[in-house]
């Protein structure tokens, strides 16, 4: 038999079929199929059977990849054998793309090639004017434009800029409040893939991604990569207004709308606007008194992951962020920036009222209510008001009595993480804020920042019915209690109000007979100022010579 006719498909096409893709296989043993020469006679599969021509157009004899008809002489094993050859070698081909390592299949082999640099590491493609390497060139491609500024995808209803594509139709999704992403355990919706995926390890406890030095593990990969930069000090993006430099883009981005005063994000309740989306989500929350994390030690809810993060840290002692300079460790990254700024004394928050300057962003904020006397955080209980979140939070505290932060030295516990923070400096005698005027130190910011007005006579806190003016808030919040007659703080035993906190907690003492103020000698008091006149007293006493 020919073997031409006995394999209608040439041993040079599988030969090597791993070095072509199934589709390519099926089309070449068509075309050669389709090549074959045309014959004649009983050669064409005509037959004469009794005088009559048998076409074999529509007979079953026919190729099953081209529908070229088949001489009946050649047996139909063998056809059926080339048929399971044919399946073979596709699935052959079909798995040629796949990873040797961790078995993941790609439809094109480039696909492969590039998945297989997760494994080994390779970046072949490298950035010419900061030598940061990557694994793929469309990802180089978007780098460089951190270098370039170039932003080539607009948005046409606000004009905003983008450097990926996939960003512009993220944002744009903002305008038109679309969210296709849908979260199938609690049917929470999201803009984009990525906050479904963050979101759904909420749900799973997931942290894939692990830090090689210190062990820290994350539920996106995203946030190693700025992790990781705590540890190597990386801070890639800078303000070409200022030349601050941060280690993410996303900061850079929410740092540059403090030049512009840029605020995109709107709330559609109120219309309040905000410089980046996380602080509109707060916000928003103030309207819903949506808490959707809750500490599984506790209780306590909060209506971000990441501040539930960052409580759940005073349960396990946890400081991931520690100082180059000084070594103090610090248990949120915010908290560890403002303390560098001791050590540099940057403050390049400035603002646009009256010049003064401040260390960070949330501090300007802050301020800045002074100015515009906004006060959109109000407490449901009382309903006192306040400028900043924080605020309204340790507020909520004298109504709950909550008091989450405790000394690890002498277990008192504090509503406010700032208040345990002084408190512990009783015990270590720490005060590494010092007056570059006088000397003098201190055991905060707060107190050095108060002090230092005594140097300068600054007094920024004006009483609106009077005038008289304070050089710290808590000073004019207390005199305006003068004309308010407001007495926010009642015991909850016999309902006696004060104007402030500590008379509250003075005369709590009365019910309790705590005294937790010792001397030396022995003698206990109810409050700091009764042991110190105390010790006034003793001291003035040693001085008296012996008869």
């Amino acid at each position: 038999m020919n073997p031409d006719k006995a394999n209608p498909f040439p041993s040079t096409l599988t030969e090597s079929p791993g070095q072509t893709s199934p589709g390519t296989v099926l089309l070449l043993r068509l075309v050669d199929c389709r090549k074959t020469p045309r014959q004649s006679g009983t050669e064409r599969g005509e037959e004469k059977e009794d005088g009559d021509l048998i076409s074999l157009r529509d007979s079953p004899n026919r190729c099953s990849l081209s529908g070229r008809g088949l001489s009946s002489g050649e047996p139909k094993q063998q056809r059926d054998a080339d048929k399971t050859s044919l399946q073979k070698s596709l699935s052959r081909s079909e798995r040629l793309n796949s990873c040797d390592q961790c078995g993941k299949s790609f439809k094109q082999s480039r696909h492969l090639i590039t998945h297989q640099r997760i494994h080994t590491g390779e970046k072949p493609y490298s950035c010419d004017q900061c030598g940061k390497r990557f694994a793929v060139s469309g990802i180089l491609i978007t780098h460089q434009r951190i270098h370039t500024g170039e932003k080539p995808y607009s948005c046409d209803h606000c004009g905003k800029s983008f450097k990926q594509s996939q960003h512009l139709i993220t944002h744009q999704r903002i305008h038109t409040g679309e969210k296709p992403y849908s979260c199938d355990q609690c049917g929470k919706s999201f803009n984009h893939s990525g906050a479904l995926t963050r979101h759904q390890h909420i749900h799973t406890g997931e942290k894939p991604y692990s830090c090689d030095q210190c062990g820290k593990s994350f539920k996106q990969s995203q946030h190693l990569i700025t992790h990781q930069r705590i540890h190597t000090g990386e801070k890639p993006y800078s303000c070409d207004q200022c030349g601050k430099r941060f280690a993410e883009s996303g900061a850079l981005t929410t740092h540059q709308r403090i030049h512009t005063g840029e605020k995109p994000y709107s709330c559609d309740q109120c219309g309040k606007s905000f410089n980046h989306s996380g602080a509109l989500t707060r916000h928003q929350h103030i309207h819903t008194g949506e808490k959707s994390y809750s500490c599984d030690q506790c209780g306590k809810s909060f209506n971000q992951s990441g501040d539930l993060t960052t409580h759940q840290r005073i349960h396990t002692g946890e400081k991931p962020y520690s100082c180059d300079q000084c070594g103090k460790s610090f248990n949120h990254s915010g908290a560890l920036t403002r303390h560098q700024h001791i050590h540099s004394g940057e403050k390049s928050y400035s603002c646009d009222h009256c010049g003064k300057s401040f260390n960070h962003s949330g501090a300007l904020t802050r301020h800045q209510h002074i100015h515009t006397g906004e006060k959109s955080y109000i407490c449901g209980h009382c309903g006192k008001s306040f400028n900043h979140s924080g605020a309204l939070t340790r507020h909520q505290r004298i109504h709950t009595g909550e008091k989450p932060y405790s000394c690890d030295q002498c277990g008192k516990r504090f509503r406010a993480s700032g208040d345990l923070t002084r408190h512990q400096h009783i015990h270590t005698g720490e005060k590494p804020y010092s007056c570059d005027q006088c000397g003098k130190r201190f055991n905060e910011s707060g107190a050095l920042t108060r002090h230092q007005r005594i140097h300068t006579g600054e007094k920024p806190y004006s009483c609106d019915q009077c005038g008289k003016s304070f050089n710290e808030s808590g000073a004019l919040t207390r005199h305006q209690r003068m004309h308010t007659g407001e007495k926010p703080y009642s015991c909850d035993q016999c309902g006696k109000g004060f104007a402030r906190d500590f008379n509250l907690t003075k005369h709590q003492l009365t019910h309790t007979g705590e005294k937790p103020y010792s001397c030396l000698c022995g003698k206990s008091f109810a409050h700091s100022e009764s042991l110190k006149k105390h010790q006034k007293a003793l001291s003035s006493l040693a001085l008296v010579p012996d008869p």
